[in-house]
């Protein structure tokens, strides 16, 4: 009789490395996204000591102290300097730091919102705005929105490290890759637009749900087109 073929155990060993990998690097954001939330503990503190609401009615007042403006925005930079690096590390190839790169970025937004709640019981609700980021400019949106972003990154990354670790990677055409990116703008778009209106009593109205999305959607259909090519 013929001897029955075995899997290979490199590919059980990679799934397993893999994992591992995955799981250091979730916990590696958990800690990173309670620095995050620990610092904006510190600027509420300083700049809303009455509570942190919309619309904002002391952006005046925090554009007179440019200094920790400027100081804010380069630990924003810093942010992403620290993710890029972190998934350099976790990753062996281009395609794997790139999975380690959305996966550090979802479970550091998710759990920044998580250790909000527990350090301040904030937000009351995934309705609540937020100030989401400042570069280029201020980027603000009800607290579902970038949650809903990263838990489609995360759901990305792992089908990418899963296939990646039985020698399957998923292709992206040329393309392929100008609609990630156009989609990538449209949903920062969404956020840029009433992050000009934060201050006014209708900030509401001026973040688009259609044209987010839009955005979304266009990503999560282009991956699902790349990981339903031939082999």
């Amino acid at each position: 009789m013929r001897a029955e073929k075995k899997l290979p155990n490199i590919t059980s060993e990679s799934l397993k490395t893999t994992i591992t990998r995955f799981v250091i690097a979730v916990i590696f954001s958990i800690a990173f996204a309670y620095i995050e939330s620990a610092v904006v503990v510190y600027l509420r503190a300083i700049f809303h000591p009455d509570g942190f609401t919309f619309p904002l009615s002391n952006v005046d007042t925090i554009l007179q102290h440019k200094a920790l403006l400027l100081t804010e925005i380069g630990r924003e930079a810093a942010t992403i300097v620290l993710i890029l690096t972190g998934a350099w590390l976790f990753g062996r190839n281009l395609q794997q730091r790139f999975a380690y790169f959305l996966t550090i970025f979802a479970v550091w937004d998710i759990f920044y919102y998580v250790w909000l709640k527990v350090l301040l019981d904030w937000p009351a609700s995934i309705m609540d705005w937020d100030i989401l980021f400042l570069i280029p400019l201020a980027w603000a949106g009800p607290v579902v929105a970038p949650v809903l972003i990263s838990i489609t990154l995360l759901v990305f990354a792992m089908i990418i490290l899963y296939r990646d670790s039985y020698g399957r990677p998923i292709k992206a055409s040329r393309i392929e890759w100008l609609g990630f990116i156009a989609a990538a703008v449209v949903v920062v778009i969404s956020f840029c637009i009433p992050g000009r209106h934060i201050t006014e009593p209708d900030y509401q109205s001026h973040f688009y749900w259609p044209v987010f999305a839009a955005g979304l959607l266009a990503a999560i259909v282009l991956f699902v087109k790349c990981l339903l090519k031939p082999k």
